[in-house]
């Protein structure tokens, strides 16, 4: 069974230290306000900071996965100390701990929904700092970078020079203790090697077609994905949409006047799709259609490329389908415009359906881009909707 792991933190270094053990995790910012949070002890308030993050998560969850919350907090002299955010704390902060050592805790609370478990640990690395001199304190905060970190130091980036030394794991003072979150998720029954598996797209099985529409925004955002779509059909009035789904965007494509055909793998989503679109749907693997050269006039893929492992099959398949001077319109960016909403970094990985790879494969198989256009999607928990591209090739 595929894992839904998603972590509820933006913090790059943890998500990069996820990626590089094989874990691509879906993120979701939980929005907890940390400066309101007090507890008994530096170690307990990272616990609890985690605990809050997990929760508020699940809280906004309309279906099952495994959630890990991260907090990290400095101890020095007994003291917590988090994110310094000015540069006159920061300085201040480095001209107290230079040539000396603190202890770096990062909480981790994991919940499985399915399970109902909620773990709470923590884990402590002892940190020693080297003796800077005022220049060095003074160039370092002026990168920015120890404002928007816990203790004001990264191991990891610019601030690796100035940490001496490390008692513990190296990992949790990056911000994420990996042996640790292993021997968590076995407590929950998922093993290690089970998260490398379920990087794969979803397996859209009943469980997940019964909410699907509901947790991918709806009705709107089918409305603003077909007209978008629509306004680059040129009035072809004849679509075959690939990944058709539960038929929500094809319907809302038939009510702007086109006819359309859906091909998709998974029968639960096309039990749903045949009541939208009956007659006109089929089961299929969009590396293999089941249609023949040159038939098409235009062709959709909306949210589909940037799920699998190599899209161009599929950009092959449908030069083939395509007449001449016919059409593919297909959504680009997908996970970089979600990102871009919840104020993270963009993927330091190639996106099956990034633009520039979607150009260079398409001009192999003899389709141009001559066109584009976006809809926005539904607001996140950041409060920012992103807003989708979508473009289109034209078979010459």
């Amino acid at each position: 069974m595929s894992v839904r792991f998603v972590l509820a933190s933006k913090s790059p270094a943890r998500l990069k230290t996820l990626r590089s053990a094989g874990i691509e995790p879906e993120v979701i910012v939980s929005g907890v306000d940390e400066d309101d949070v007090i507890a008994e002890n530096p170690g307990e308030l990272a616990r609890l900071l985690a605990t809050l993050k997990a929760r508020a998560v699940v809280a906004n969850l309309s279906d099952h996965a495994t959630v890990l919350g991260c907090d990290s907090v400095l101890e020095f002299d007994g003291e917590p100390y988090g994110k310094p955010e000015t540069p006159d704390v920061a300085r201040e902060r480095w001209r107290m701990m230079r040539g000396r050592s603190g202890v770096l805790h990062t909480g981790h609370c994991l919940i499985d929904t399915s399970g109902k478990q909620e773990l709470r640990e923590l884990s402590s690395t002892k940190v020693q700092f080297a003796d800077l001199t005022d220049e060095e304190i003074d160039a370092y905060v002026a990168t920015g970078e120890p404002l928007v970190v816990a203790g004001a130091f990264t191991v990891d980036g610019l601030g690796g020079p100035f940490v001496t030394a490390i008692e513990g794991d190296y990992h949790n003072v990056v911000g994420l203790s990996l042996p640790l979150l292993r021997r968590m998720l076995a407590e929950v029954g998922i093993s290690w090697p089970a998260l490398w598996n379920s990087q794969k797209p979803f397996t859209y099985n009943e469980s997940v077609a019964s909410t699907y529409d509901e947790t991918r925004g709806g009705n709107p955002r089918a409305q603003a994905a077909a007209q978008a779509v629509d306004s680059l059909l040129e009035n072809t009035g004849r679509v075959l949409e690939l990944a058709v789904g539960t038929g929500i965007v094809g319907a809302e494509l038939v009510a702007l006047g086109n006819l359309v055909h859906g091909f998709d793998l998974s029968v639960a989503m096309l039990q749903r799709a045949k009541v939208r679109l009956p007659g006109h749907v089929a089961a299929a693997d969009a590396g293999r259609l089941p249609v023949g050269d040159r038939r098409c006039d235009a062709v959709v893929a909306v949210w589909l490329l940037h799920l699998l492992d190599d899209s161009e099959p599929v950009i092959a398949e449908v030069a083939r389908v395509l007449r001449t001077d016919g059409v593919f319109v297909t959504t680009t960016e997908k996970t970089e415009a979600s990102r871009y909403a919840d104020d993270r970094v963009p993927n330091d990985t190639r996106s099956q359906d990034s633009l520039a790879h979607l150009v260079a494969i398409a001009a192999r198989h003899g389709l141009t881009l001559d066109g584009a256009t976006t809809f926005q999607g539904p607001v996140r928990n950041t409060g920012e909707a992103p807003t989708y591209p979508l473009v289109r090739f034209r078979r010459v």
